[in-house]
């Protein structure tokens, strides 16, 4: 099956950024070929550190803003990758290599769509493109620190695989660090408080642990404990046990309603590295949604986070790829997939668009 011009060009940028590596906080490369592809085609860039955003040109400050986001920044390959992650290839439509998935292909879609409307004088919003770094390891310098560099967001569109669906809500994130403990000793002596037997509770406690409310769209609030540290010598009982514990939090609550009840009820010492990865998501009943539809999308409520996290607007999560393809050993998206993901996103802004104009006359 042919694709057309545009996917072309996509494509052959999602290939150099594949061969650029991108790893968060380290774009500085990725960011230049962005800007330059971008410059190529006529539009205005500007940059923060190595987010890369754009306007489009007949800019109306009177007009709310719609963001057009995704990253270019990726994490490290692991081990099982049978492929060169930095090597580019497409074999059986598949385009191979590191970031591909995650978020390559939605990223250059974005920039493919957004360049369509850059020069048109009659958009109801103005847009916004921004493509973002650090959001792998939610940074300093990601999304949520452009965001005081723009103007207030009404809108956004986030691109991440969701085999093309339409992510209406996405859950938050909190991450503890936690402390169980107990009293030191010598391994030969007996010790009823030994923090590593104590643990078994606390981790039973975790095990067990549900929240009262359901979220319509996201489910019941999800903790897990990821990691374990404890003791240095066989013949010495550690003072405590570390944990880190990973909370995804729905819209059922607020993150500060969650690291309350962990204050209150844990049978440990909780501290929450930050509060600030919200819950997020857009009314099904949003022009944008119902636009959607229209078009045959399904919604959905994700459980994985995105920059989405760092938008109080309204906003949906929406890109080419699958999700469980990410972070994943060769890593791929399949080309057609960014051909059908440039049209999608296209047409969904004109039907939006075109729903807003009727409604207004």
């Amino acid at each position: 099956m042919s694709i057309s011009t545009r996917t072309q060009e996509a494509i052959d940028l999602l290939s150099q950024l594949i061969e650029t590596p991108s790893f968060s906080s380290e774009e500085a490369h990725s960011s230049a070929l962005i800007e330059q592809w971008l410059t190529h085609r006529g539009v205005l860039t500007k940059r923060f550190h190595h987010n890369i955003y754009a306007v489009n040109r007949y800019e109306d400050a009177a007009k709310p803003y719609l963001l057009l986001n995704s990253h270019h920044d990726t994490v490290r390959p692991n081990k099982a990758y049978t492929r060169d992650p930095f090597k580019a290839s497409i074999e059986d439509g598949k385009l191979y290599g590191l970031g591909s998935n995650d978020a390559g292909g939605a990223l250059v879609s974005l920039m493919s769509a957004f360049v369509h409307f850059y020069e048109r004088k009659d958009l109801p919003y103005n847009l916004i493109l921004a493509a973002s770094a650090e959001e792998e390891t939610a940074g300093p310098l990601s999304l949520s620190a452009l965001l005081n560099e723009l103007p207030p967001i009404d809108l956004a569109i986030v691109g991440e695989p969701t085999l093309l669906q339409m992510a209406i809500a996405e859950k938050g994130l909190i991450v503890y660090d936690a402390v169980v403990s107990g009293t030191p000793s010598h391994a030969a002596h007996v010790n009823d408080d030994n923090a590593i037997m104590n643990t078994v509770e606390v981790l039973n406690w975790f095990k067990s642990l549900e929240f009262d409310r359901l979220s319509e769209t996201l489910g019941a609030v999800k903790t897990t404990v990821t990691q374990i540290s404890a003791g240095k010598q066989h013949n010495v009982v550690p003072a405590s046990v570390d944990l880190v514990v990973d909370v995804r939090v729905t819209d059922a609550y607020t993150n500060e309603e969650i690291d309350a009840f962990f204050t209150a009820h844990a049978p440990c010492a909780m501290k929450a590295r930050s509060l600030r990865l919200r819950s997020s998501g857009i009314p099904k009943s949003h022009p944008l949604v119902v636009a959607g539809e229209a078009l045959g999308l399904k919604t959905y409520g994700s459980p994985t986070l995105s920059d989405q996290a760092a938008l109080s607007c309204p906003s949906i999560k929406m890109g080419p790829g699958d999700s469980l393809r990410s972070h994943s050993a060769d890593e791929f998206i399949f080309t057609q997939e960014i051909d059908a993901a440039i049209t999608l996103y296209i047409d969904l802004l004109e039907r939006f668009f075109d729903q807003l104009n009727t409604s207004s006359s």
